[in-house]
């Protein structure tokens, strides 16, 4: 009588696909030898790798059940022969959590992406660099704290969660935003104005000790500043940046326009630009606008007309009803109460003289006035051609850079670094706010906590 044969039913899904990129590009082998002498029954790599595996696998579960969730994989098909999910226990993963803090995650991942890189054959040419702030629950006390530590604390919430303490991430990445070069974590109240330029010298750092040089390094508005620009000038690094409405340079700028604005092949982007002679040094501008900013900040525009609109109509009807002792208080009330009104909606004010008379009731028809009151009936009205001036000044940025050649980097290219990677950061940004590999509990060595 033939025994009976038994099955046993293993889920792979797409950890496999993971567990291959890990493998190709030695992930677990490469921390493995950061540490030669580093014995434990998992190595620290291979439990990195169960982590990754974990955290893809849209798990949220404490350290001590990730055994439950490697429990129907076939664990050693994706981490290596003798390897089972009773090992990958809260301990082994909490040593390795205390291992990978001790040994700097900032410097570990940079190694493993010059490492991914030169396996893909990745060159890091065009970096992009941003920041994002992941919002927590919870206290998450800084007593006791190591100085190395992140602090979590409140901060400018890109999620719009002011009223819950945060950490931030430092994030480069290729132009099409799909492939890491550095990751950094900082203190929730960071500034980008200090941590930008921090990521970029430290990426320059390390791009030259692997015998690497970025042709140019991108980053929003948040890194510019005459301080940032003279110290990325000094250093000879190339850079790309939006500027900041708000330098003087730049507000006069788009105030002054141009008659010869160039269109895109696409018809969709038109600039124009300029040479500027700045504290930092020379630079190039390039003023742009496409119709997607413009219908975007019409429609905004339309909003705020409307409610303008509605607001100083209330203001004026109340002002009206005021009575002054002279035409000159009437006309600097007036003055003070239009304050703050947008340039463009018109006020247009009626001066109207009211008579007094001595005594009580109505006047004779022969009698004089002994003063008089005045008052002034303002009316609202919308200057449309104004209103399309602002739609057209709010739509229009600037894209600024150091290299200052066309020939070396066209104006076309110039202001196509920005928006082409602004959907694939956002996905990579909101895709990592999801997994729970990004959680600071990696900073934590508090192994009893929620790996999320």
């Amino acid at each position: 009588m033939q025994g009976t044969e038994e099955y046993v039913n293993e889920r792979l899904d797409h950890l496999g696909i993971v567990a291959g990129v890990c493998r190709e590009i030695g992930l677990a082998e490469w921390l493995d030898a950061q540490e030669p002498g580093k014995r434990q029954q998992v190595s620290v790599g291979t439990a990195t790798v169960a982590m990754i595996l974990n955290g893809l696998g849209f798990s949220n579960r404490q350290l001590y059940l990730v055994p439950q969730y490697f429990a129907n994989k076939p664990v050693e098909h994706l981490l290596g022969p003798g390897i089972t999910a009773e090992m990958l226990n809260d301990d082994c993963l909490g040593r390795t959590l205390d291992w990978l803090y001790e040994h700097d995650l900032t410097t570990l991942f940079a190694g493993i992406a010059s490492r991914a890189r030169r396996i893909f054959g990745v060159k890091a040419e065009q970096i992009h660099v941003d920041t994002t702030s992941f919002s927590l629950s919870g206290e998450y006390s800084r007593e006791g704290a190591e100085a190395a530590t992140i602090a979590i604390t409140y901060g400018y919430s890109r999620d719009h969660r002011e009223d819950l303490k945060q950490w931030m991430l430092a994030l480069a990445t290729t132009h099409d935003g799909d492939i890491p070069l550095f990751m950094q974590l900082l203190d929730g109240n960071s500034s980008d104005k200090v941590s930008l330029l921090a990521t970029i010298t430290a990426i320059q750092a390390h791009l030259r000790e692997t015998d690497e040089e970025a042709s140019v390094y991108v980053a929003d508005n948040g890194v510019y500043s005459t301080v940032n620009m003279t110290q990325l000038n000094q250093a000879g690094i190339r850079w790309i940046s939006r500027v900041s409405e708000t330098v003087a340079e730049a507000k006069a700028l788009l105030v002054e326009g141009s008659e010869t604005w160039q269109q895109a092949e696409d018809g969709m982007a038109h600039w124009f630009s300029r040479q500027m002679s700045l504290p930092q040094g020379d630079e190039r501008w390039a003023v742009v606008y496409t119709q997607t900013s413009v219908e975007s900040v019409r429609q905004t525009m339309l909003r705020q007309v409307t409610k303008a609109q509605k607001q100083w109509e209330h203001t004026c009807w109340h002002f009206s009803n005021r009575r002054f002792a002279c035409e000159a208080d009437a006309r600097a009330a007036l003055e003070r109460e239009l304050k703050g009104k947008p340039g463009w909606l018109d006020i247009h004010g009626e001066l109207i003289a009211h008579p007094q008379y001595e005594g009580r009731g109505r006047p004779r028809k022969d009698a004089r006035s002994t003063s008089s009151q005045w008052q002034i009936v303002a009316t609202v009205s919308v200057n449309h051609l104004q209103v399309v001036q602002e739609v057209f000044r709010k739509a229009c940025y600037i894209v600024g850079t150091n290299v200052l050649s066309p020939a070396t980097l066209a104006d076309q290219a110039l202001i196509g670094t920005r928006h082409p990677t602004r959907a694939a950061w956002s996905a990579a940004f909101a895709f990592s706010k999801t997994r729970s590999f990004w959680h600071p509990l990696s900073l934590s060595r508090n192994r009893s906590a929620s790996w999320r």
